[in-house]
């Protein structure tokens, strides 16, 4: 499966607990004024809208988006990544010119805040430099998994937000790795154009020495004038007897994260070895 990383640092800059709805609605503001091209700006209508990337990422509903923000909560300034997936990869370069219009021109925040110092790099490589963007080829790099290990710590860096039996998790006793698995895998397939299907391989581990809490979280949406909920299960747990699939599927899962909302950078998982 192919990606691309663009990761952003914005030096003195203060940034909110969550940024994942302020980045992503500001972002969606910037990628409209560089790629829409219909004189109403409106969407409802628009002969173009099935090849705009502007409706794709964000009018397009029901569907899993290839994309998504990916970040730390309570970041002392703007620090993130966003990612791109499968066949909207060679859109990047519209994805860049968003982020260096939003930041230079048009400033995020209820206070308009620009930036002119900030970097912007594509798979470790720099696009911004004094000022001007760099035009970079060659973007889309292969999800590389590491080596196989029975035992692992799976931390939830930022809200996981799965539902079962129609509520969303609450208490980290109800969480099972196959509920992580599926999430995974089914948005794997999403994001490759395939049909549902259930995952092929038998799914091998055992969840121990759970340490979650449910953390709150909201936005405010502009478009619906309503407060939406976005919190999730947070911290850590430790799997043990594992196959190999399974925990190559978690593997996948530090790229496209866990359950609900990924877009806004929900569901960021991270994988590490018990040491031994």
């Amino acid at each position: 499966m192919k990606y691309a990383k663009l990761n952003i640092k914005v030096a003195d800059s203060k940034a909110p607990y969550f940024i994942g709805s302020q980045v992503r609605g500001a972002f969606g503001y910037a990628l409209k004024s560089v790629v829409c091209i219909n004189p109403t700006k409106e969407c409802n209508g628009c002969e173009s809208c099935q090849k705009c990337l502007y409706y794709e990422f964000y009018e397009n509903k029901n569907v899993y988006h290839k994309y998504r923000f990916d970040f730390l909560l309570g970041n002392s300034n703007y620090d993130f990544d966003f990612y791109l997936f499968g066949d909207v990869i060679g859109y990047l370069p519209y994805c860049v010119t968003a982020f260096y219009r939003l930041f230079t021109q048009i400033g995020l925040g209820k206070e308009r805040r620009k930036f002119v110092d900030f970097e912007m790099q594509v798979n470790g490589r720099s696009c911004y430099k004094n000022g001007s963007l760099r035009v970079l080829e060659n973007f889309s790099l292969d999800i590389k998994i590491p080596p196989f290990e029975r035992e692992i710590v799976l931390e939830f860096l930022t809200p996981l937000r799965i539902k079962k039996y129609n509520s969303f998790l609450r208490y980290g006793e109800g969480l099972e790795l196959k509920d992580l698995i599926n999430s995974i895998y089914q948005r794997q397939m999403k994001i490759l154009g395939r049909d549902f299907k259930k995952f092929p391989y038998e799914i091998k581990g055992e969840i121990y020495g759970r340490d979650l809490r449910f953390l709150e979280l909201s936005r405010h949406s502009n478009r619906q004038k309503v407060m939406m909920n976005l919190g999730g299960l947070v911290g850590r747990v430790c799997i043990k007897n594992l196959n190999k699939e399974s925990y190559e599927v978690l593997r996948l899962g530090e790229y496209l994260g866990v359950g609900k909302q990924c877009v806004f950078g929900l569901g960021k998982i991270r994988v590490e070895e018990i040491e031994k």
